[in-house]
């Protein structure tokens, strides 16, 4: 029968039921706490003589070490600290029974919540290659195997102990190269959790300014990981050149559009006050709004002829869809510039200062350009975290950390002749991000890090609460584009 060493993470001792099932399991041999003193636990005698001490902070490259060298054990189960879970009926059995059949490196499965008393399902997504993002959600215990992690050390090298923070994601890199992160669909365990801010809420968690020190690490880490596979790209791009397409304006702002009548009239006021040298356009691609949108618009052209207001023949496009009718109409201009229906620019002059920044440094002309923004509620006041500038963007990594994280900011431009080669995904959801992955994947992506741009959240927003099923449905999507582009990166520099 294989072993198996649970460790768990501090505060897991409220998890009263799950040690009593640990220290009652003939599967567990031994339970290590991790950054907990023996003082600090009321222990039952079972529990006690399983039981080890660990003062460390668990997701250290020194804590992962010290424990990948102390388990001798065939798998090695993390519970991770600060969540109340609760395993259910022979869970142990089950997870150990798909690890010794698939020969899985890790092991994690779904759950259920208990919020309140109420439990709901909570399913996560499968693990893909290009599942390298640091917050790629595992649950709140899984299982590793030491065959593994021993074989992952060997082909690949020691978890790195000067990690702070990324010890974990350290192991979990090494270990996917050779071998499956399989994910279990059945709920196995009940997990109390501690962190139930909506999805818009946590979405900016990753730019918070107080987590540089963190993020530049992992980014770290995640370089590395993508020098060891083969898909990593120098600082080295290709230089964009100048088109023979002719346009009918130097620059056309686009907005696609469903439903917002509430936001859609201050939005096109704010594009069409722009103060520039050049002609623009603004192109607002109506996705066949069923509210007062489409008569806010058809009011508006008729007073300003640089509005074209575009109804699809299509009723089957998403976001990304709707740029399409504007980037590859006749009336688009050279460059195509990010204005989403619910924001506003900061001021008139951001659209010149957008296309200026395309036509200035090392590669200018540029390829894309991506600027800096504020959050603010809907009187434009400015809400947490406030200035999102993407500073972790450098020119020299940029585009390797860009596989890391799931957004690279607003607002958006772009040249059109390359972006008509590329296109955008027919989608709702990282139609920008997959762009953008593609771009930079040659071409180098200009940067502003001043705020030109207001993001405004409020509830009509279209990311403020999703349900699991539709934020796991968008995270799966964004790691198939990394998937694609790692594949695609590797065989360029094979090539």
């Amino acid at each position: 029968m294989p072993t198996v060493t649970a460790a768990l993470g501090s505060r897991n001792e409220s998890s009263r039921g799950l040690l009593e099932a640990l220290a009652a399991s003939p599967i567990v041999s031994e339970l290590l706490f991790v950054n907990n003193k023996a003082s600090d636990l009321k222990l039952s005698p079972a529990q006690t003589r399983k039981a080890r001490f660990i003062e460390s902070d668990f997701f250290s490259g020194a804590t992962i070490a010290h424990l990948l060298d102390a388990v001798k054990t065939d798998y090695m189960m993390l519970v991770l600290p600060g969540e109340e879970i609760d395993l259910g009926a022979r869970a142990l059995e089950r997870i150990l029974q798909v690890a010794e059949a698939s020969g899985a490196g890790l092991i994690y499965s779904d759950f259920k919540d208990d919020i309140g008393g109420a439990l709901t399902e909570h399913p996560l997504i499968d693990y893909e290659p290009g599942s390298i993002r640091d917050n790629f959600d595992f649950g709140a215990t899984y299982l590793i195997s030491k065959h593994a992690t021993d074989a992952a050390i060997k082909n690949h090298g020691r978890v790195d102990e000067r990690l702070r923070w990324a010890g974990l994601y350290d192991l979990r890199l090494r270990l996917s190269i050779d071998s499956m992160v399989l994910r279990i669909p059945e709920p196995l365990y009940t997990r109390v959790p501690t962190d139930q801010r909506a999805s818009g809420a946590r979405q900016f968690d990753y730019v918070d300014p107080r987590q540089r020190e963190y993020q530049i690490e992992r980014e770290r880490v995640a370089t590395q990981h993508l020098k060891r596979i083969g898909a990593y790209l120098a600082p080295q791009f290709k230089t964009r050149g100048l088109s023979e397409q002719k346009f009918p304006v130097r620059a056309s702002i686009v907005i696609p559009v469903r439903n917002r009548e509430r936001t859609i009239a201050d939005a096109v006021g704010s594009a069409l006050s722009q103060q520039a040298s050049f002609d623009f356009n603004v192109i607002v691609v109506d996705n066949h709004s069923t509210d007062g949108t489409s008569a806010i618009l058809e009011e508006i052209a008729s007073r300003d002829r640089r509005l074209i207001h575009v109804q699809p023949m299509r009723n089957d496009l998403g976001i990304g869809g709707c740029w399409n009718e504007a980037v590859f109409s006749s009336q688009c201009g050279e460059y195509a510039v990010q204005l989403d229906s619910d924001d506003l620019y900061s001021s008139e002059h951001t659209l010149a200062t957008i296309v200026a920044k395309l036509e200035e440094g090392p590669y200018a002309p540029y390829a894309m350009l991506i600027g800096a923004y504020k959050i603010v509620d809907f009187e434009l006041q400015e809400i947490p975290p406030g200035l999102i500038d993407h500073r972790e963007w450098t020119r020299e990594n940029g585009r390797n950390n860009a596989l890391r994280i799931n957004g690279l900011g607003a607002p958006r431009a772009f040249y059109v002749p390359v972006l008509r080669q590329i296109g955008f995904p027919n989608v709702s959801y990282g139609e920008d991000y997959s762009v953008a992955l593609r771009i930079s994947r040659e071409y180098e992506i200009a940067r502003s890090y001043e705020p030109v741009y207001f993001a405004r959240r409020w509830e009509g927003n279209s990311d403020a609460a999703l349900p699991i099923a539709t934020a796991n449905r968008h995270d799966a999507y964004k790691d198939h584009l990394r998937t694609v582009e790692i594949l695609a990166r590797k065989r360029m520099n094979q090539r």
